[in-house]
């Protein structure tokens, strides 16, 4: 497919053409032109779109579908789709299916499935057999086959031992191993986060010192093994400073926070709403403050929208017997460039790739197109409804505020716009 991005401001300091407005010329997936106005004596189709912007492709570290086993809260196909029309150009795929990816079959056939689609899909692989934090699985057979990380989604390691081993096996291919961060001795039955909010409201919490914990034990074993951990999405303030102090000692180390966490709170949870049911649970204002700081100065790595569908008959139930989770491809960016300037927004939607082992590919003459298209510039708006293309309605955000617009993608030599 050959076309012209009309008037394009590139967000890209990786490129020559950082900040500057420029046309775009894509022909058969490749960037072969870039000027401030270029010419279309072969009438190639121009896509112009208000204040447009360019970057990189996003990636998102941790996305859940459904598909296999639970397809009625995503399915692949559908979901790759919601993926491209809201700026991400690759997505790193949960193993939390039925059955688990936790062998190299169950990889091949999750990217059989993307095959031929704008988005690249990266399945991670099971850290433990049916992520049952047992026996750990096939790591080396699914990396193979084209896992990118290793970890049991939501479900942390109980047994430290099991993780050390993961991390020292894992060197042999350069593996990076995940852990949830959460120890469940702690955390008990809670659901939200222990402090005034759950008393008020008669709800069993979780205390940040459940994941505070987690993390230190898993930093001490990290050290130990000499190995490389990714921590996904922590929530407390105490949280970035254990990874902060661990990455000043040299530790490999690397961690990401979910875009809820960045601007909700617990006191969300006053109208029971179950949207707002997600784990690692909302915490305070302050916990709020401390994640954006991280996310400003470094510490943590990335943000993900850690999507998480779930069908209506998991959530329209009693707060206690709802399932966690939200959706957040939609809302992702919006709310992103809500609370960070947009230079930010887009250096954490990228800078997973170099974490997770996926190319960065520059903005410029010759290089493949992978770039998300999308606009900081259009004002705010409402998130409704009407905005959710997922086949899953369950989403935190109705109702907040979101800053600015994503138009689609160019990736693996399609178009894809909203």
């Amino acid at each position: 497919m050959n076309f012209i991005l009309k008037a394009a401001t590139v967000i890209d300091p990786t490129s020559p053409f950082h900040n500057q407005t420029v046309d775009i010329l894509i022909k058969n997936g490749i960037i072969t032109d870039i000027h401030a106005e270029i010419k279309n004596p072969d009438a190639f189709e121009e896509i112009r779109l208000e204040n447009l912007q360019v970057s990189q492709g996003w990636f998102d570290s941790s996305v859940s579908f459904g598909e296999p086993g639970y397809e009625e809260r995503e399915t692949i196909v559908n979901g790759l789709e919601v993926a491209a029309k809201n700026g991400f150009t690759s997505i790193a795929l949960n193993p939390n299916t039925f059955p688990i990816t936790d062998t190299s079959a169950s990889v091949g056939f999750l990217m059989n499935k993307a095959l031929h689609q704008a988005v690249s899909l990266y399945p991670i692989g099971a850290l433990t057999v049916k992520s049952e934090g047992v026996d750990m699985a096939e790591l080396f057979d699914m990396q193979q086959t084209g896992a990118i990380a290793f970890g049991d989604y939501k479900k942390s390691i109980h047994n430290p031992n099991l993780l050390k081993i993961a991390l020292l096996y894992a060197q042999n291919f350069n593996g990076l191993v995940l852990s949830f961060p959460q120890n469940n001795d702690i955390a008990g039955k809670g659901i939200v986060h222990e402090e005034e909010q759950s008393t008020l409201l008669g709800l069993k919490g979780i205390p940040a010192i459940a994941e505070e914990l987690q993390i230190s034990r898993d930093l001490f074993l990290l050290e130990y093994t000499a190995g490389k951990l990714h921590i996904p999405t922590i929530s407390t303030a105490k949280s970035v400073q254990l990874i902060r102090d661990a990455k000043a000692k040299g530790l490999q180390v690397s961690c990401s926070v979910s875009v809820h966490h960045l601007l909700l709170t617990d006191n969300e949870l006053t109208t029971f709403d179950t949207n707002y049911k997600i784990l690692p649970p909302l915490r305070t204002q302050n916990d709020v403050d401390a994640l954006l700081e991280g996310v400003k100065d470094g510490t943590i790595d990335m943000v993900t929208s850690d999507h998480q569908p779930m069908d209506i008959e998991h959530k329209k139930v009693e707060f206690d017997n709802a399932k966690y989770g939200t959706i957040g491809l939609e809302s992702a960016f919006g709310i992103l460039n809500s609370v960070l300037d947009t230079e930010d927004v887009i250096r954490v939607l990228t800078a997973g790739k170099s974490v997770f082992g996926i190319d960065s590919i520059s903005i410029d003459k010759g290089n493949i197109a992978n770039i998300s298209l999308f606009t900081s510039l259009n004002g705010t708006s409402k998130f409704t409804t009407d905005q959710i293309l997922s086949t899953s309605k369950n989403s935190a955000f109705i109702d907040k505020i979101t800053k600015g617009n994503t138009y689609g993608i160019v990736a693996n030599g399609k178009l894809v716009l909203k």
